[in-house]
């Protein structure tokens, strides 16, 4: 009889053991499995769903949509695309404190607009001049000097100078999710790119630190610059000139002339990325255009059709019509930006 008891108590305990072991097995498959997700900022919506899908299916090696890897070109929009754009877009916040800090040696600024304004900090009525005093600001702020001088006066800016409301430097007001992103893609095989019509010069000091890209992937608007001897050194010069506007359908043509390829994969969040988008799917194959939603007052900003700032109107139109995938921030990322002002 105690022999029977003792079977049955060391069959018990060894189902218990065996239980136990699958619990504990369970719980840590399931913990690799969370480790190994590539996208944990996003949440398990149809957005993460149809990007893992495409990569999966360009990068399947027999698959009828393979892609061969220097074919896996992928473009993204800077500006409420990979970073927040409000108030007003971050280059502006730049030119502005750069207006600030030139205005001892321009005493006609305090009268001559769009400077005044600026100097009082009236950005509306600064704005209200439109495109031509734009470009005479970002002439006097940004020419004159080599390239090299505004690349250094773009690093000591960008590592000090923060956001108006979040208080948080500008470098740290990128999109977690996006950033999980760019890494996903490159882990298969993808080449990233930036296809801004922010300024080139801008960008390239900074973009490698932050999201990954170094300098001969960002693709941007530009001014003209010339060649001359300074000190008996060679220079490259910026001059008060536009050369090239990369915005709406100049997109497509800063992609071909930089690039040389037709993107596979196209990101967005406004209509000055309308015509990349519809280019990026016009290739043949397998083809991918995704546009950012700013519908988050919470934790960002909500905003699209009527927003002087990223206006998403037209391109929201195209992308029902045509089937792109459209984020909600405010459904599909679990953060928005990582640590803290989730």
């Amino acid at each position: 009889m105690n022999d029977r008891k003792n079977t049955i108590m060391k069959t018990t305990h060894t189902k218990n053991l065996i239980a136990a072991a699958l619990v504990c097995t369970l719980a840590f498959t399931t913990t690799i499995a969370r480790a190994a997700d590539p996208l944990p900022s996003w949440n398990e919506t149809e957005p993460k769903k149809a990007i893992v899908a495409f990569v999966e299916r360009v990068t399947k090696e027999g698959s009828s949509d393979f892609v061969p890897v220097p074919e896996r070109i992928a473009t993204f929009d800077n500006d409420g695309t990979l970073w927040a754009e409000q108030p007003i877009y971050f280059q502006f916040a730049f030119a502005i404190d750069r207006v600030k800090a030139l205005a001892p040696q321009h005493p006609e600024w305090k009268t001559k607009e769009p400077f005044a304004s600026f100097l009082r900090g009236d950005i509306k009525a600064a704005l209200a001049g439109g495109e031509k005093g734009l470009l005479e600001m970002m002439a006097a702020t940004h020419t004159g000097m080599t390239v090299e001088e505004f690349s250094k006066i773009v690093i000591d800016w960008i590592i000090t100078a923060k956001h108006p409301k979040t208080g948080r430097l500008y470098t740290e007001m990128v999109y977690q999710p996006m950033i999980e992103l760019l890494a996903y893609l490159r882990t298969n095989g993808f080449k990233t790119f930036i296809v801004s019509g922010g300024g080139i010069e801008f960008m390239r000091p900074w973009t490698e630190r932050v999201y990954g890209i170094p300098p001969e992937q960002v693709v941007g608007s530009s001014g003209k610059t010339k060649f001359e001897m300074r000190d008996g050194k060679p220079v490259l010069v910026k001059l008060p000139a536009v050369d090239f506007i990369n915005d709406k359908d100049g997109k497509p043509v800063g992609i071909n002339s930089h690039i040389g390829r037709r993107p596979i994969m196209a990101f967005g969040n406004s209509d000055g990325d309308q015509q990349m988008l519809e280019w990026t799917t016009a290739g043949n194959g397998a083809r991918f255009a995704l546009i950012v939603h700013h519908d988050d007052a919470e934790r960002e900003w909500a905003y699209d059709r009527k927003s002087s700032i990223g206006k998403l109107d037209k391109a929201w139109d195209e992308a029902v019509a045509k089937g792109w995938t459209v984020v909600s921030m405010k459904d599909d990322w679990k953060t928005i930006f990582s640590s803290k002002n989730k």
